[in-house]
C-alpha cells in the first residue's frame, strides 16, 4: 500500500496543492511567550524536511521540543519566520483552511496513547479518518491496512484496555497512518515503554519511513533518536543538526 497517496476528497487535494521540493520548511521560526518574563521557546530556527525523511529532535525539557512539535503541527503559528508545509505558506491560512491542511497531511502519535477505551482497535483507527477527508465506504479498510502494516489485526476486535503498552502504540501509529498523510508527527513515541517494547515501535516506525513515510520525532532519549536517519538536537530554543 502506498503511503504517499492522500486519502481525501478533489476538492482538498485543489486547495492545498503540492508545491516545491521540500515537505517542511522553516525559515527564520522563531516563537515566544508574553510574560513577564517573556519566554522565547524557539529561537531562528531553519529545517527542512523531505519526502522520505526520517529526522529526530532530541533535547532536555524545556528546551523547545513540544513548541518545535506544535508549531510542525499546525497547532501552534510562529511569531516570527515563516512556515511552509508543501511549499504553502501556512502563516496566511485561517484556522479552518489549518485544520484541513492538518487532516490532508500530517499524523500524529503521542506518548499516552489517546485511545478511546470503549471503542475497539479497528473502531480507533477508522474514527480518526472522519476529519481527513477519507469516504465513509473507505474507512473500514484502510483501518484493516493500517493494522496489517503494524502486525495487529489479531487484535482488531478487542478494547485498549486489554492491550500491552506495545499494542496500544501499535494501534495508535495505526490510527495516524491509516488516512495516509505526508508527515507522521511522533512524540517520546516508546516514552511509555520498556526498553523490549520500544525497540519493537521503532521497528514499526522504521518500515513505515522504508515504504516512503516521512516521520519526524521528538524524544528525549538518544537510543530512540539514533533510530532517525537525520538527528537534531536542540538547547534553549535553537535547533542544530548532529552529523
Amino acid at each position: 500500500m502506498s503511503l504517499s497517496a492522500p486519502g481525501v476528497s478533489p476538492a482538498v487535494t485543489e486547495q492545498f496543492p503540492p508545491v516545491g521540493d521540500a515537505l517542511v520548511r522553516l525559515d527564520g521560526v522563531s516563537r515566544s511567550f508574553p510574560g513577564p518574563p517573556e519566554v522565547l521557546a524557539l529561537r531562528d530556527v531553519d529545517l527542512s524536511i523531505g519526502s522520505g525523511d526520517y529526522v529526530s529532535i532530541m533535547g532536555p525539557s524545556g528546551s523547545g521540543k513540544s513548541t518545535m512539535l506544535n508549531m510542525l503541527g499546525l497547532l501552534d503559528r510562529p511569531t516570527v519566520g515563516r512556515y511552509l508545509l508543501e511549499g504553502r505558506d501556512t502563516a496566511p491560512l485561517k484556522d479552518r483552511d489549518r485544520t484541513k491542511l492538518r487532516g490532508r497531511s500530517l499524523g500524529f502519535v503521542f506518548q499516552a496513547f489517546h485511545l478511546l477505551p470503549k471503542r475497539t482497535v479497528v473502531e480507533n483507527v477508522m474514527l480518526s479518518m472522519t476529519y481527513s477527508g477519507v469516504p465513509r465506504g473507505e474507512r473500514r479498510g484502510r483501518a484493516w491496512r493500517a493494522l496489517d502494516q503494524v502486525s495487529l489485526t489479531h487484535r482488531a476486535h478487542f478494547y485498549p484496555t486489554t492491550l500491552s503498552g506495545g499494542e496500544r502504540q501499535r494501534a495508535a501509529v495505526a490510527r495516524a497512518v491509516a488516512a495516509r498523510p505526508k508527515l507522521l508527527l511522533a512524540d517520546e513515541p516508546t516514552g511509555n515503554l520498556d526498553s523490549d517494547t520500544s525497540s519493537e515501535v521503532l521497528g514499526v516506525l522504521d518500515e513505515l519511513n522504508r515504504a516512503g513515510l516521512a516521520i519526524a520525532m521528538v524524544t528525549h532519549d538518544p537510543v530512540v533518536a539514533s533510530a532517525a536517519r537525520r538527528r537534531f538536537e536542540m538547547r534553549d530554543g535553537r535547533l542544530r543538526e548532529v552529523t
